[in-house]
């Protein structure tokens, strides 16, 4: 017969530990983690989220400084793992004196380098600065074309530059994705995919058409100052209570903003 463990006896036994859960971290375009295969959001939902994008911002801006559409591709060039702030000190001298293919190109990679040494693999960009220069001057008569393929032949320059450059300078509708809009795509899953591609394709389904031109920069510009990807600025949302987010601070009633701006738009105070 067992005999029966007194209370104290009970308590002084310690309980196995619990496993340690694993970090939950924002989705990168190096890891994804796990990717809906649909949207959260239906047609409706997916515009009022827009409409509320648009509402508190009606004309969003990029952040790099430049002149000319040549003086902006370079700079998108630059922006490859470095910060716009950055960007604009490194460019501020350059663009005074190398606004131009041809001015660039006199220039040369020794002083290009010298002018961006303050910023991440400034080596290597000064080199394609100057090589895609060369390219403009000898293949488009020294202008910056406005074709997604002709960009994306130039040193340096992918698809993001591309889209970047078509979409601020030519004013086309594209969807130009880097770190954080990849991130608000899957995050919010109002645009889900493994790889920047599958992101742009979906955003593309997912904007509506009036807000396809500034959907970009309000994406990036909410996904670098609020839903940021060590803890989103849940407090600071305009579109709090239309984000499905599991990752979504609860908080006892809506923020201030999102109410705000909820209420322009019911009373059609925006344009």
């Amino acid at each position: 017969m067992t005999q029966a463990k007194s209370p104290a006896a009970r308590k002084s036994q310690k309980r196995p530990a619990k496993p340690k859960q694993a970090k939950k971290t924002a989705p990168s375009v190096d890891n994804p983690g796990k990717v809906l295969k649909r949207s959260r959001y239906n047609k409706a939902e997916a515009y009022a989220i827009f409409q509320r994008f648009h509402a508190d911002n009606p004309e969003p801006e990029g952040e790099l400084d430049y002149v000319n559409a040549f003086t902006l591709l370079v700079a998108v060039v630059l922006s490859a793992q470095a910060t716009d702030v950055g960007v604009n000190r490194a460019t501020k001298t350059l663009f005074q004196i190398a606004d131009t293919p041809e001015k660039m190109l006199a220039l040369g990679e020794d002083r290009v380098r010298e002018e961006i040494k303050t910023i991440g693999l400034y080596k290597n960009k000064a080199k394609n600065v100057v090589l895609l220069s060369e390219q403009l001057i000898r293949d488009h008569g020294g202008t910056v074309p406005e074709d997604r393929e002709a960009l994306e032949k130039l040193p340096g320059v992918g698809r993001k530059t591309a889209n970047v450059v078509l979409n601020i300078y030519f004013g086309h509708p594209t969807i130009a994705v880097d770190t954080h809009l990849f991130r608000l795509g899957n995050r919010i899953g109002i645009a889900p995919g493994k790889t920047p591609l599958d992101v742009e394709k979906a955003m593309e389904r997912a904007v509506p058409k009036e807000y396809s031109l500034h959907a970009h920069h309000w994406l990036i510009l909410h996904g670098r100052y609020i839903c940021k990807a060590r803890k989103p600025e849940c407090r600071r949302c305009v579109i709090y209570d239309l984000c499905r987010s599991p990752e979504k601070e609860p908080f006892d009633a809506v923020p201030e903003i999102a109410v705000r701006t909820k209420a322009l738009i019911e009373r059609g105070d925006v344009a």
